[in-house]
């Protein structure tokens, strides 16, 4: 039996960074010719000269926020000029529509994401393989099929494995216990919190579920306690990181240290709110480039931040891996009645070459806010404050304080703004 879903999970790193890279070119002609939103962002560039991971970042970095904005201006016609059915729903963004996809999901927002014809269109079937399921199990499966892609994203990796799936979809915890019991599935696949509801109401009722021996989780946190929760019931649980627009992006293994990037993406760790990539170890928002054709995002910013570890995972995986969602990147704010976002202090650092890192604290009590901005330099005094500080001034339209903290004093948390203010 193979160790892993494809031999390529074991290939050398360098070998497989050098394909998706020369693959890169192609995919991003295709996407500006197919999908004018990638086109619009690829605007000045030259596709042939990407050729390596530094490349990436003349690129500008498209975030969920604006791409639920050119959804909305198009469906509501604010964009001007003949717009197709594929434009007008997907804002630009997708090179497919009615027809050419099978199915068409909501996210909050709303945000509508296609699904294309290739089997195990959302890459979750390594995830799954990686979990323990195999070809000829069932696979109870609890993620929604309303809306949103969850439940297929399960469904068709399952297929592609060559399993069968329940749809059990959420909610009727009663009727689960019944079907699981009648059908003794060999796995689950869903939220930990709905299989740990399931489970205690089939204590409740008595019913053994003996069958159930493995999970794949995704949607929310699978702390080390819940692991543990589950395996001292036989369960053997691992977790999968993905959204609605990108697929999955990375998924854990038999090794338990941090999660492996998913094959045929290509993932970066940026500054929030800049389009710079962070050195392995930094925490920072998770920036993705999918090579997929029917749904080409190029650098779309996830908002969720994580860190690159360093090495190759005991389990042979070669791929990058990254720690795990480790918080959210937007960490916007408002201040005084103006918003002050993550961007604005990176415009405040990259105005200052003395600056090497740079976070704004928000504290008082409500209606008499403070702001802090600490800044790591080996340069500091009082002219740098001066310039720093009208450059904070000039930036947001508010004043700040400023304090000088030595290089390393800041917290690896990716955090670039921290709201401690009072609220009570």
């Amino acid at each position: 039996m193979m160790t892993y879903f494809e031999e390529r999970e074991s290939a050398p790193a360098a070998q497989r960074e050098q394909l998706l890279l020369e693959r890169l070119p192609a995919a991003l002609k295709r996407a500006r010719v197919y999908a004018p939103a990638i086109a619009e962002q690829l605007q000045g560039i030259d596709p042939n000269a990407i050729g390596r991971r530094a490349d990436l970042e003349q690129i500008p970095v498209i975030r969920k926020s604006e791409l639920l904005q050119a959804q909305l201006d198009m469906r509501q016609g604010r964009t001007g000029g003949q717009l197709d059915e594929v434009g007008r729903i997907f804002g630009g963004f997708s090179s497919i529509g009615w027809g050419d996809a099978l199915r068409v999901f909501a996210s909050p927002g709303p945000i509508y994401e296609p699904e294309g014809t290739r089997p195990d269109y959302w890459r979750f079937a390594r995830a799954l393989y990686a979990a323990g399921f195999r070809s000829r199990q069932l696979v109870h499966n609890c993620f929604s099929y309303h809306f949103t892609p969850a439940g297929s994203m399960m469904e068709t990796a399952a297929h592609a494995l060559g399993c069968t799936v329940f749809p059990g979809g959420i909610g009727q915890t009663e009727q689960q216990v019944r079907a699981i019991a009648d059908l003794a599935p060999a796995g689950y696949t869903g939220t930990p919190s709905f299989l740990k509801i399931i489970l205690e109401k089939a204590d409740e009722l008595g019913v053994a579920l003996p069958s159930i021996r493995r999970a794949l989780f995704s949607g929310e946190a699978f702390p080390p306690s819940l692991q543990r929760w589950f395996a001292e019931r036989g369960i053997d649980g691992y977790q999968a990181y993905g959204s609605a627009d990108l697929g999955m992006m990375a998924y854990e293994t038999s090794a338990r240290e941090g999660l492996v990037v998913n094959e045929d993406i290509i993932l970066e760790i940026v500054q929030p709110g800049t389009n710079r990539p962070l050195p392995i170890g930094e925490v920072g928002e998770i920036v993705v480039t999918t090579l997929n054709p029917d749904y080409p995002l190029v650098r779309f910013g996830t908002g969720d931040l994580s860190a690159v570890m360093p090495g190759i995972s005991p389990c042979g995986r070669t791929n990058m891996r990254i720690k795990g969602w480790m918080g959210r990147a937007d960490q916007t704010t408002k201040v005084r009645g103006m918003f002050v976002h993550p961007g604005q202090i990176a415009e405040v650092v990259r105005r200052h070459p003395e600056i090497g890192k740079a976070r704004l604290v928000v504290s008082g009590k409500f209606g008499a806010d403070l702001m802090t901005l600490s800044v790591e330099t080996t340069h500091p005094g009082p002219d740098l404050q001066a310039r720093i500080t009208a450059s904070v001034r000039d930036v947001t339209k508010l004043r700040a304080e400023l304090e000088f903290v030595e290089t390393g004093t800041l917290p690896n948390d990716g955090k670039v703004i921290d709201d401690l203010r009072d609220y009570e």
